[in-house]
Parts: structure tokens; C-alpha cells; sequence
């Protein structure tokens, strides 16, 4: 088994989030005084919903987008955010001026049903509110798994189907995916592959998934996975790139025999997958149709910085 293991949230050590500020409620506390009651839902249940957001010279990248999807999931959920877009917008930005912070940022913004009068689990026993807070930490994505890139091993453990718990909804309980990635880790990989309810390559625990076959990018229906943002341009920039791109059912017996395989995520954008259940994965580097996306989404950024 190999000694280190990598994953798509890999970032350099930076003593500053040492000594970061974090909004609790309303109120921006030292790192040390950023807590929540033992009563609070998300602690108790994992009663709550949250988004990763990247600050990228003084723009967050489609801030706009994962506001929609957060929305959508208090709809869904009946988790009452307490506080408009534009409230919330303006808690992003003071937490990051807060921090004196302008670029190469990590932003969690986390919403939960609130404090609970008692430890059980009914809705109605949440009488205080949400609680909102924002982590927004120093963090640059190591560029280095670029050369290195992302060992997967598909586990037993897959996305479950809407009637359970929906895959799209990006909600703070994450335990089956905790659960796959020791399962992957223990086999040696980075992440787990893992499939949806039918059999068909779907996600990895934490990021979507692509493949490359004959110059065209596969991706699953999205019918079992995290309705990704980065998932989504990737996908537009394929249209725009002139590069035939389909969301279809697929199995393994075509995942070995990609050309390439990539996942997408808010944090590191596109990260190559080198290896899947011990086969090589186009030979062990990133690409072509890797690198031109890469490079598009970067034109993405900058484009939506500026506009």
C-alpha cells in the first residue's frame, strides 16, 4: 500500500488560519471562540446545508450560483436561513474583510435548523433560529497533484436514490461518504469511486466525476450526484470548447478503458485521476482534453471577475 495519500483538497500548511476570525451568528470571534451549543442541530443530527465558495482576487467565483443552490436546499429542507441574499452576501464580505483577505481563500458557509430545546430529533424542537457560520480560511489548492494525480478505488457504497437522502442536496450529513473514502483509503486509493443504486459510475465521495474516451468528455445523468457548479461549467465549457460532452448512464467496463479521467469540485476546479481499482488511467499524466478545459475554466474565472 502506498505511505502518503493525496485528495482534491490538498493545500500548502498557512500559519495565518492560525489565527483566523470566523462568523458565528451575526458576530465575527477569534478561531478559539467560534463555537456552537452541544444542542445545536447540525452537532446533534447533522441537521444543515452548506457551500464551499474560492475567493480569487477579490471575486468569489459564481457566488451567485451556489447562493441558488443553497436556497433551493433551505426550500427543500424547511431550514429558515434567517437572512436574505444580500445579508448573507454582505456576512461573506465582512468575514473576509475581517480577515484582510483577497485571494487564494476557502470559504465554508454553513446554515443548520438551529439550537434545539431538547436532544431529539423533531423539527419543531429547533426554537432559537438558524445558526449561520462562515470559516473562510487561507488556501491555496496544491498544484502538484496536477504531475501526481488522484488513485480511486470503487467501493460498495453508493449514492442512494432521491427517496432516501437526495444526492443533490449538499446537506452537513456526509457520513455515507465518510464511510466510502475509509473504505477507498484502506485499499490504498486517494477517494472512492462510487456508483449509483443501478450499477453506473456516478461520483467520488467528494467531487464528480469525468471520463475521456475517443476526445469526448462522459459524466453520470446527474440523477445520483451533487448537482456540482464546477460540474455544470465544465459541461458548458465542453459546448463552447467545441468538444462532445455527454451525461449518460456508463459502467466500469468503460471507466477502465477511458483515455482520460478528471474530477471537478469548487476547491481544486479539475483534478486528474491517474489510477482507478489499480489500472492506469492514460498513462499516468494529465491529458489533452484535461488541460484545455482546465485552461478554459481559468478564462471562466477571469471572466467572471471581471463581468
Amino acid at each position: 500500500m502506498p505511505d502518503a495519500h493525496i485528495s482534491t483538497h490538498d493545500a500548502a500548511a498557512d500559519t495565518r488560519n492560525d489565527a483566523i476570525l470566523i462568523y458565528v451568528d451575526g458576530t465575527i470571534v477569534p478561531r478559539a471562540d467560534a463555537v456552537v451549543s452541544v444542542y445545536d442541530s447540525g452537532f446533534m443530527l447533522g441537521d444543515g446545508i452548506w457551500e464551499g465558495l474560492r475567493l480569487y482576487d477579490g471575486h468569489i467565483a459564481f457566488f451567485d450560483d451556489h447562493l441558488d443552490r443553497l436556497f433551493e436546499a433551505s426550500a427543500y429542507t424547511e431550514i429558515d436561513i434567517g437572512m436574505d441574499r444580500a445579508a448573507l452576501k454582505q456576512a461573506v464580505w465582512d468575514t473576509l474583510a475581517a480577515n484582510g483577505m483577497v485571494t487564494d481563500v476557502h470559504i465554508r458557509l454553513m446554515v443548520t435548523r438551529g439550537r434545539k430545546s431538547k436532544p431529539f430529533q423533531h423539527p419543531h424542537l429547533s426554537l432559537f433560529g438558524s445558526t449561520v457560520v462562515i470559516i473562510a480560511e487561507h488556501s491555496r489548492p496544491d498544484d502538484s497533484v496536477i504531475a501526481r494525480g488522484i488513485r480511486l478505488h470503487t467501493v460498495p457504497h453508493h449514492r442512494g436514490l432521491p427517496l432516501t437522502q437526495d444526492a443533490k442536496l449538499n446537506s452537513h450529513s456526509k457520513l455515507n461518504c465518510i464511510i466510502a473514502l475509509n473504505h477507498a483509503i484502506r485499499a490504498g486509493a486517494d477517494e472512492a469511486l462510487m456508483l449509483d443504486p443501478f450499477g453506473f459510475v456516478n461520483t467520488t465521495n467528494a467531487c464528480n466525476f469525468f471520463v475521456v474516451k475517443q476526445g469526448a468528455v462522459w459524466t453520470s445523468t446527474g440523477d445520483y450526484c451533487m448537482n456540482g457548479i464546477t460540474r455544470q461549467k465544465v459541461i458548458d465549457l465542453c459546448h463552447g470548447e467545441g468538444i462532445a460532452v455527454f451525461e449518460r448512464n456508463y459502467s466500469l467496463v468503460d471507466t477502465y478503458s477511458a483515455d482520460e479521467a478528471f474530477l471537478t469540485g469548487t476547491f481544486g476546479a479539475q483534478t486528474p485521476v491517474f489510477e482507478i481499482d489499480g489500472r492506469r488511467i492514460g498513462g499516468g499524466v494529465a491529458g489533452p482534453v484535461f488541460m484545455q478545459l482546465r485552461a478554459a475554466y481559468k478564462r471562466l474565472i477571469e471572466a467572471d471577475r471581471v463581468g
